[in-house]
């Protein structure tokens, strides 16, 4: 049996005592230091949301902007397939001969 499957049926019938035994042993174990801990929790949830937000807002101002790639894709040489048309280049503007 996977190691995960076994681990997520433990906790998978925790009633409201069990709950209130671990909180009761968690109180005891971390008591003075509980205030502290649940500040500094706060904060790097408060932090984590203000990165959040700053990556969600630099992807939508990024998205907002016209990319500099004005080149389209063409693939090498002899890769064509027959049923896609060929990729016509610009005519260069030829040079008078010179006579």
């Amino acid at each position: 049996m996977n190691q995960s499957v076994l681990t997520l049926g433990l906790f998978q019938n925790i009633g409201p005592w069990e709950v209130i035994i671990i909180a009761v042993v968690a109180l005891l174990l971390f008591g003075r230091r509980l205030p502290e801990v649940g500040r500094s929790l706060g904060k790097g949830i408060v932090e984590f949301k203000k990165g959040l937000k700053d990556v969600q807002e630099t992807v939508e101002r990024e998205g907002d902007k016209p990319s500099g790639n004005t080149y389209s894709y063409r693939p090498p040489l002899g890769t064509e397939s027959r049923t896609q048309a060929p990729v016509e280049t610009p005519a260069q503007p030829s040079q008078p001969s010179q006579s």
